[in-house]
């Protein structure tokens, strides 16, 4: 009895892994950059000043943060340099990368940009007017002014679909 009860426990908490979005943020207007999947795991990144990247990760009730760019590795200590031979890594085919590109979902995204020539301002005018009929989301300014408002979300079963040839 304990043994089921301890089996549907472990198979819920699978299919809330699977089936809750993983979603990705990005907004250079307010300085936000994070990926999470609602109530389980939030990776924030952010600028510091002496370390320049500082990474934010959140799981369940646990906070803790890495600096990517620092290395813990003494520069006085020589590196051992081996020979291994190398295994060719196999990469993702053109089909399965547009598989994994179509299973996530564009929730907002906003771009303004100004490519501080007034020239190509002017040409990319119509362009992203055509953008906005069909698509949206495009703008162009003079004002030496760029944003990007990105949010995407991709539930995790359907990431696992996508390498899964049928």
């Amino acid at each position: 009895m304990i043994l089921w009860i301890v089996l549907l426990i472990l198979f819920g908490l699978l299919t809330y892994l699977l089936l809750t979005p993983v979603s990705l943020f990005i907004d250079t207007r307010a300085d936000k950059y994070f990926i999470q999947q609602k109530g389980i795991v939030k990776a924030s990144v952010l600028g510091d000043k002496k370390k320049v990247l500082k990474v934010n990760i959140k799981v369940l009730f646990l906070k803790f943060h890495f600096y990517p760019l620092h290395s813990k590795r003494d520069k006085s200590i020589p590196k051992i340099k081996t020979k291994t031979k190398h295994k060719k890594r196999k990469f993702l085919s053109f089909k399965t990368g547009l598989k994994l590109i179509k299973s996530f979902k564009v929730k907002r995204f906003w771009i303004d940009i100004d490519t501080g020539d007034c020239i190509a301002n002017a040409k990319l005018y119509p362009v992203f007017a055509f953008l906005n009929y069909s698509i949206g989301g495009f703008n162009i300014n003079f004002q030496d002014r760029n944003q990007l408002v990105l949010h995407i979300e991709g539930k995790p079963i359907h990431i696992i679909k996508s390498f899964i040839n049928f």
